[in-house]
């Protein structure tokens, strides 16, 4: 027979009691914070299955951030570069009144003067920050001043690298582009050639920009128009080869035709006036704008000085135009961007929202079943004090 000591009766009872009322707390702190797990040890597998959700919930608010940040960025850029549109069209505007030729020199140097006005105001928005005060086309210089106007005319000093955001794990997108891709990597001429007449033409003959026939057939050399009269002429290759001829039609315009290209003589040339057409390089706006104000300045007071200014400006003219499609193509880029922003966004937001959802459900508490649990648990101590109260009781010095 085995005898049990009144202490280690009241010992157990109070080790009982003391056990329900750590259970009952327990409930009570999960009804209190909504949470069934405080420490791994509550439930080690919900607890890795918590913290990998919570590491994804902090990579999504991270990824949040980035798309706010280079979102505004963005945004800052397209504003610039609508400015700029807007500066170029009305560059584009000023050299067709310029190329006006009832406009007498004074004029013209008017003109000349809000033709300069414009070009500083491209240099100042080609300087714009954004809202954190990052210049928005240095690319990775982005504290560095990227454009300054030297003596040679407007100098880039930052790079031609472009910064890239992350926007999710598997994406990622540039927040602007560099000052070299926006105003200095922009198709000269045409795009395909440019037109230009030389210096030592003494004719009144003017050639315009001309325009590609057919891709395939062009063939990308230094050619040079000649004419042998006013009237007639001929197409020489880099190699001073002969590789077309022909003469002027009725009216005076010369209508050249080679390797799937056209360009347009007018006036009456000299004989010997020359003209080049040369593959298109890469020009930069400010450049091309210098020398549009330059055309504009110039003098016209013989027959040759205007052919020449005539030439100028419709190269020029041209090249403004290339300008401002090369600015709308980037702009172009920037709306893609930030459309990718807005769905990335939208992407993250339905990802954040599962996320929450399943650790909701993997960590917070079922209110109806610990409500029940903390009920039964009251009761169970209730019942464990009750039965202490009669176990105290239970001595034989209450019985002598």
């Amino acid at each position: 027979m085995t005898r049990i000591a009144t202490a280690t009766m009241q010992v157990d009872a109070i080790v009982g009691m003391l056990q329900r009322q750590s259970e009952l707390a327990r409930t009570q702190n999960e009804l209190t914070t909504g949470k069934r797990i405080r420490t791994p040890a509550d439930d080690p597998a919900a607890a890795v299955q918590v913290m990998n959700l919570q590491r994804s919930l902090d990579a999504n608010r991270q990824y949040e951030s980035n798309a706010i940040t280079a979102g505004n960025r963005v945004r800052f850029e397209e504003q610039a570069l609508a400015d700029i549109t807007s500066s170029l069209q009305r560059v584009q505007e000023l050299a067709l009144q310029a190329n006006n030729s009832v406009l007498d020199e004074p004029s013209r140097r008017m003109i000349a003067i809000e033709m300069r006005t414009r070009v500083d105001e491209l240099v100042d928005i080609a300087n714009r920050r954004d809202a954190s005060g990052e210049y928005l086309f240095a690319g990775f210089s982005s504290t560095t001043q990227p454009f300054a106007r030297t003596a040679a005319g407007v100098a880039y000093y930052g790079d031609a690298s472009s910064r890239y955001v992350n926007l999710s794990p598997t994406q990622k997108v540039a927040d602007g582009h560099s000052g070299l891709e926006v105003f200095q990597d922009i198709a000269a001429g045409n795009g395909t050639f440019q037109t230009a007449a030389n210096s030592a033409n003494s004719g009144s003959g003017v050639v315009d920009s001309g325009s590609l026939l057919s891709r395939p057939a062009w063939i990308p050399d230094s050619y040079t128009v000649r004419f042998t009269s006013p009237t007639d002429w001929e197409v020489l290759d880099g190699s001073n080869a002969q590789i077309a001829a022909g003469a002027s039609a009725p009216g005076g315009v010369a209508t050249v035709e080679f390797r799937g290209v056209r360009v347009s003589v007018t006036g009456t040339p000299a004989a010997n006036d020359r003209f080049t057409i040369t593959p298109a390089g890469r020009q930069d706006v400010f450049t091309a704008l210098d020398a549009l104000v330059s055309s504009v300045e110039s003098s016209t007071t013989t027959a040759a000085e205007r052919a020449q200014f005539a030439t100028r400006m419709s190269g020029s003219i041209a090249q403004v135009a290339q300008s401002i499609d090369h600015i709308l193509g980037v702009r172009a880029e920037v709306g893609t961007r930030l459309n990718a922003i807005d769905s990335a966004e939208s992407a993250r937001e339905d990802l954040d929202l599962e996320l929450q959802r399943t650790l909701s459900q993997v960590s917070d508490v079922d209110y109806s079943e610990a409500i029940s649990r903390m009920n039964l648990q009251l009761v169970g101590l209730q019942a464990a004090q009750q039965a202490y109260t009669r176990i105290a009781r239970l001595s034989l010095f209450d019985y002598l």
